[in-house]
């Protein structure tokens, strides 16, 4: 059985800069578990890793896509695994980094997507009431079937509330329902590593990194986006994107798109929270923001320990 470690955590709790410190120490490639940057050109909103940053270290599920492309949860799935295989047999330790959680809980207990085949009538069908109904009409209709579903899906993302009123036309099951009947089997030899932080002090460094973000050029990279027409796509209904959208189309003010942000990013992060700890058995590690190099020293000797316990 293959092995990998896996950090998850809310964003911006510093689950990069372990993985970098990890990898340095345990001969190691890193796997993006963050759905929104296999898109080209969306590197700012995304916080994806810069090469300096990457410090030589091999990473996966980066910039595979143009921001017009679609790409599924099984999509990441066959990618991720087909990457951890290859890791393995290089006899290095994959580790998957990030903050999407129903992607990385289908590589790891390789949910099957097979069996969830399109029909094409009902796509169809569902299209038409799209465009004569609207997206909201659509989307609270899923919300009155699969709550817990649409809570996962901005509105505008018609494409996944289509998908998901689909599935349950055709099997009677939800979306919902349908993810719970997946296998809680683990895939791999693995060790789960979540780290967490003070409330207070997350959403202090989440605001400080949408202000960097700013600063960075986001604006820029959103209306270069724009320009090419993608504003429709579904990546650019990610976080750090759709907020600004409004402003570069006049309809807000910066102050107003960027407080936006800040706030949809904070709600970003306390889902992610809850997600992994109601949905995965992790263990947890509580950074402080000065506790850095102890935590990663603790979870250093806890994998080492754990490997040889395996070996």
């Amino acid at each position: 059985m293959d092995k990998i470690i896996v950090i998850v955590g809310p964003t911006a709790v510093g689950k990069t800069k372990l993985s970098i410190e990890l990898a340095k120490r345990l001969k190691a490639e890193i796997i993006s578990g963050d759905s929104m940057q296999v898109y080209k050109g969306m590197d700012i909103g995304t916080g994806k890793i810069t090469e300096e940053e990457k410090q030589h270290i091999p990473h996966f599920m980066l910039d595979m896509k143009e921001p017009n492309e679609s790409f599924s949860v099984a999509d990441y799935q066959t990618n991720v695994q087909k990457c951890i295989k290859e890791i393995n047999l290089r006899n290095n330790v994959p580790i998957l980094v990030g903050g999407s959680g129903l992607y990385i809980q289908a590589v790891l207990y390789d949910y099957h997507f097979s069996d969830q085949k399109r029909d094409e009538q009902i796509t169809k069908r569902l299209e038409r009431r799209l465009e004569k109904e609207g997206n909201i009409a659509l989307y609270n209709e899923l919300k009155a079937i699969d709550e817990e579903q649409a809570e996962k899906i901005h509105p505008n993302n018609y494409r996944r509330v289509i998908r998901a009123l689909e599935v349950y036309e055709t099997t009677g099951l939800t979306m919902s329902e349908m993810h719970q009947k997946q296998s809680k089997c683990a895939k791999y030899h693995q060790i789960m590593i979540g780290l967490e932080m003070d409330r207070k002090t997350l959403y202090n460094q989440i605001n400080d990194r949408v202000d960097e973000m700013i600063e960075d050029g986001l604006v820029d990279e959103v209306q270069k986006l724009y320009d090419k027409g993608y504003e429709h796509c579904q990546s650019m209904q990610a976080i750090g994107y759709k907020e600004i959208i409004p402003y570069l189309k006049g309809e807000t003010d910066l102050q107003t798109a960027v407080e936006l942000l800040k706030r949809n990013s904070r709600r970003y992060a306390k889902r992610q929270y809850t997600w992994f700890k109601n949905k995965m058995d992790i263990k947890w590690y509580e950074l402080t923001g000065n506790n850095f190099l102890d935590k990663a020293e603790e979870i250093l000797t806890m994998i080492n320990k754990k490997v040889k316990n395996n070996s």
